[in-house]
């Protein structure tokens, strides 16, 4: 009841709104017929019998089959796409862009959208030449510009126009047809049959014929190309692409048979026309050549403005506003009018044979990343996949194989040429900011990838400490209280690192702390920092973080550090005593940060590292270890690094008999832990709190935390050195020597 309620008002808006709304085609005049008469072209007609006598009928055969092979693979994969949702207008482009991105969808969607343009022009240029073997004495531009003209005008008119007058080419190609199987050839051949060429004339043997012959096969998007516009795309652009197809195929597998009995091998490589010249009535052959080429030239114009007017829709070209923009009978005029112009420009160069070869590669690679999207989104196994028309894995990767395959046997410097514009459009679409859209299938490999990651990180059960990065926890109470130490944060987790907020709120004030950690989470993800958050409704802070610590114990990418501030209030010291004890028994590093009220964090510019003397005769992973300085020096290093900053490597002894030794000691350090050769090593003697007093001064000073935090120590410390200090203890899962 509330669905026939709320149709009906909808529509009464849209018309309101005098939203303009397409023709809708059926499955035969939508999809079958554009597709067919794209597939039944000019190779046809004039390149059947080349590709017969140089390869024999067996051979020929063997190239149709193949051929056609990969374009039904091609066509299947669409066809299970199309089944899995109701497409937008785009075609192509919709379905690549809808599971693996706009950004790859566009960098796929505005080269075919050029070949499609400029194909118009090639398929004119192949109707003059049709033309003027009729009528020798018509110029070629004047015979380019009136069938431009008149392709142009039925196009703009509508596409309803346009298949109404395909109904006709199709009579004219069926006549062709049956004026070439209606020839005495069909019962009294010329000769005997050749079963396997010597491809003479081919060049390159099989797969020059092979390169020849397969644009034939191509065309299979014509009716794709008009999803926006399908009363059922789910049902329409399968039955009909798969029947084009199978009807094509049919016809090239009969005309290979028919050719291979019309001449010997040298009259079928010699003489294009003959299909012609043997058929039962020449004329009703030229008919149909001019009419495959005028309708293909027609199906290109139709086609072109409706994936344009697409990408404009998804803002990858610049004034996509204006171009997506349909006219009051629905068609996209605009975008008709910018792929008539580059139709019109081509046709001015005259000789569009130096890019041909390149247009027929971006149609491949369309066709093989429709094949990758099928074979991406069936191997996820994503719940939003479950097309009606299922396929198994080898049909996609067969296609996806076979189209890069034939690039290559084409034309390796045009396949080469093409995938760099493609690659070179996808980076440029790639570094513009984009508005949020809605999630695609790229999401679900990154999801794939990082489960096989964690499944065989945890069967091999080992802790690297060369793969060691810092990923914080931390706690946030108040709604401005990282922004204090946001910047310290970020120097300390570039590039490689990450953070984890975790809001400590109650009831009333859970709403607006998850909205401020959700805008300082994004302001953190803008700096490249891998950040996520969560907010805990809790009793008390200590309690809280504890829970914190041990939900993420299970968590593949669990914080490895714990980031506290020195809580100021005496009365809050003795309640987060449990939090330090966790932390250690859960082995999670501590960074215990007290930020000297006055200087903050000073200018930036100068680092002091303390360093117990570690004397034994031991070796140093075990002295790092016993001191609990691992994390302290990687922690110091990494923010001497983002502040450019002077570097001090301070060490109190009691005695100075004591100093040659930990000078020693630290020297080793240095060698092994590869210290920065500017920094520089201090030892002073004497009591440790007057040692402080006489110590360089620093903008952040490190020091070693206690396995229970003296934090009346602290507090003296930080009054004592005027800086902000940073106090540490190690987790166990970082090195300073790896």
């Amino acid at each position: 009841m509330l669905t026939s309620k709320l149709e009906p008002a909808q529509g009464k808006r849209e018309k309101r709104a005098g939203a303009p709304t397409p023709k809708l085609y059926g499955s035969f005049e939508g999809v079958f017929k554009p597709t067919l008469l794209t597939i039944l072209g000019v190779i046809m007609y004039l390149r059947m019998g080349w590709v017969v006598g140089n390869a024999g009928l067996l051979g020929g055969l063997l190239v149709v089959l193949l051929a056609v092979s990969i374009t039904l693979a091609t066509g299947l994969s669409v066809s299970s796409i199309a089944s899995n949702t109701r497409l937008k207008a785009g075609g192509p482009y919709a379905m690549i862009s809808k599971s693996l991105g706009v950004e790859i969808g566009g960098s796929v969607g505005v080269p075919l959208f050029l070949s499609q343009a400029l194909a118009v022009a090639m398929y004119i240029f192949g109707f003059r030449e049709g033309w003027q073997s009729i009528f020798p004495n018509h110029p070629a531009l004047a015979v380019d510009m009136a069938a431009f003209g008149l392709v142009f005008l039925v196009a703009y008119i509508s596409a309803s126009l346009a298949f109404r007058i395909q109904y006709l080419v199709m009579v004219l190609i069926g006549a062709s047809l049956v004026s070439i199987f209606g020839s005495s050839v069909s019962w009294e051949g010329a000769g005997q049959i050749v079963w396997w060429g010597d491809f003479a004339g081919s060049g390159n043997g099989f797969w020059g014929v092979f390169a020849v012959f397969f644009p034939a096969a191509t065309g299979i998007m014509s009716g794709v190309n008009m999803s926006g516009e399908l009363k059922n795309s789910r049902q329409s652009i399968p039955v009909g692409t798969l029947s084009a197809i199978g009807v094509s195929a049919a016809i090239y597998l009969a005309l290979s048979w028919w050719v291979s009995r019309a001449g010997t091998p040298e009259e079928l490589v010699e003489n294009y026309t003959i299909m012609v010249d043997r058929s039962l009535w020449a004329p009703a052959v030229l008919g149909g050549l001019q009419a495959a080429t005028f309708s293909a030239a027609l199906s290109s114009l139709v086609g072109a403005p409706r994936i344009l007017m697409a990408l404009g829709k998804d803002g990858v070209l610049p004034g996509g506003k204006w171009v997506a923009k349909l006219s009051s009978n629905g068609e996209p005029r605009r975008a008709l009018l910018v792929s008539g112009a580059i139709a019109f420009v081509a046709l001015l160069m005259r000789d569009l044979n130096a890019i041909a070869p390149l247009i027929t590669m971006f149609f491949l690679i369309t066709y093989a990343t429709i094949n990758v999207v099928v074979l991406v989104e069936s191997s996820l196994g994503l719940m939003n996949f479950r097309p009606t028309f299922r396929l198994p894995a080898t049909v996609p990767f067969f296609g996806a194989a076979g189209c890069f395959f034939a690039m290559f046997v084409i034309n390796p410097l045009f396949s080469a040429g093409a995938i760099a514009v493609v690659a070179a459009i996808y980076l440029r679409l790639a570094s513009q900011p984009r508005e949020r859209r809605p999630a695609d299938a790229r999401s679900g490999i990154f999801v794939a990838i990082a489960e096989w990651a964690a499944i065989k990180v945890i069967e091999l059960d080992v802790a690297s400490f060369r793969a060691w990065k810092p990923t914080l926890l931390v706690p946030v109470e108040g709604k401005s209280q990282l922004l204090g130490e946001f910047r310290l944060l970020i120097d300390f987790c570039q590039p490689e690192g990450a953070i984890k907020l975790l809001g400590l709120a109650n009831k009333e004030t859970v709403p607006e702390l998850s909205r401020r950690i959700r805008e300082l989470s994004g302001a953190i993800r803008k700096r490249r920092i891998f950040t996520n958050f969560s907010v805990m409704d809790v009793q008390t802070d200590a309690s809280g973080i504890i829970a914190a610590l041990q939900s993420l114990q299970s968590a593949f990418f669990r914080p490895n550090v714990l980031f506290l501030r020195f809580p100021e209030n005496r009365t809050r010291w003795e309640p987060m005593i449990p939090v330090f004890q966790e932390a250690r028994r859960l082995n999670v590093g501590v960074m215990l940060f007290s930020r000297h009220p006055v200087a903050g964090l000073g200018r930036a510019e100068v680092v002091n590292l303390w360093l117990r003397p570690q004397l034994d005769d031991l070796p140093m992973s075990e002295r790092l270890e016993k001191g609990s300085i691992n994390l302290g020096i990687l922690m110091a290093l990494r923010l001497v690094r983002a502040w450019k900053a002077e570097f001090n490597l301070l060490s109190v002894v009691s005695r100075e008999e004591e100093v040659h030794a930990t000078r020693r000691y630290i020297d080793e350090l240095r060698d092994l832990c590869r210290i920065p050769k500017t920094a520089i090593t201090i030892v002073l003697v004497g009591d440790f709190k007057d040692c402080i007093t006489r110590a360089p001064q620093a903008d952040m000073d490190f020091m070693g935390l206690q396995t229970v935090p003296d934090f009346d120590f602290v507090h003296q410390v930080v009054e004592l050195t005027g800086s902000s200090c940073m106090f540490m203890s190690d987790s166990g899962s970082e090195s300073a020597l790896a």
